[in-house]
C-alpha cells in the first residue's frame, strides 16, 4: 500500500477587472508577511473599485492604492521586505510595490509583464533590497497583456503612464483550493 500525504494547496485568488478576469496563486512559504498583508487587504474588500493606476507597456502594470477618482487610500502599517525569497520578477509574476524605503510595501501591487531582473533581490542594502515577488499568475496572462497594451497618459497627480480607459479592480476575492495529494 502506498502512502498518501496530503497538505493544503498555496491561496489562490480571482481579480475581476473590467477588462476580465486573473487569477494568482500565492506563495505564503515564501513571503509569509507579504502574503498575509495582501490576503487582509483581500478579506477587507480593499481592492473594491481600486484602479490599475500605472500602466508600462514591456514592464509591468500597477494596482491597488488609487480609487477611480485618482485618490490614493489609506492603507495599513507598511510590512517588511522580503525579496531575498529566491523568486524572480519575471513574466507573469506579482510583487509589491513600494516607495524608494525597502520596507515601505503596503497594498499596491505590480504584475510583471517583462522579466524585470533589475528588480530580484542582490543585497541587503538601499539599492540592493529589490521588491518582493509573493505570486505568479495562473490564467488570464491574456487580460495582464491587454491591461499592459492600453493607451495611457497624464491624468490627475500622474505626469503619464494611467491608462485614458479606466481600468476598473472590481474585486479581488480568494478561491477555494483543494488539497494535493501524492
Amino acid at each position: 500500500m502506498l502512502g498518501t500525504s496530503v497538505w493544503a494547496a498555496n491561496p489562490t485568488v480571482e481579480i475581476r477587472t473590467n477588462l476580465g478576469t486573473i487569477q494568482l496563486e500565492l506563495y505564503p512559504d515564501k513571503a509569509p508577511k507579504t502574503v498575509e498583508n495582501f490576503l487582509n487587504y483581500v478579506k477587507d474588500s480593499y481592492y473594491s473599485g481600486t484602479i490599475f493606476h500605472r500602466v508600462i507597456p514591456d514592464f509591468m502594470i500597477q494596482g491597488g492604492g488609487f480609487d477611480q477618482n485618482l485618490a490614493q487610500k489609506p492603507t495599513r502599517q507598511p510590512i517588511e521586505n522580503e525579496a531575498a525569497n529566491g523568486l524572480k520578477n519575471n513574466i507573469g509574476t506579482i510583487a509589491m510595490a513600494r516607495t524608494s524605503d525597502p520596507h515601505s510595501a503596503s497594498s499596491q501591487f505590480f504584475i510583471n509583464v517583462a522579466n524585470n531582473n533589475f528588480l530580484d533581490y542582490t543585497a541587503p542594502t538601499l539599492r540592493g533590497y529589490g521588491y518582493t515577488v509573493f505570486g505568479k499568475v495562473t490564467a488570464g496572462m491574456e487580460i495582464v497583456n491587454r491591461i499592459a497594451a492600453t493607451p495611457t497618459g497624464a491624468k490627475g497627480p500622474f505626469a503619464s503612464d494611467v491608462p485614458q480607459d479606466m481600468v476598473v479592480i472590481e474585486h479581488i476575492k480568494p478561491l477555494a483550493a483543494p488539497a494535493r495529494a501524492q
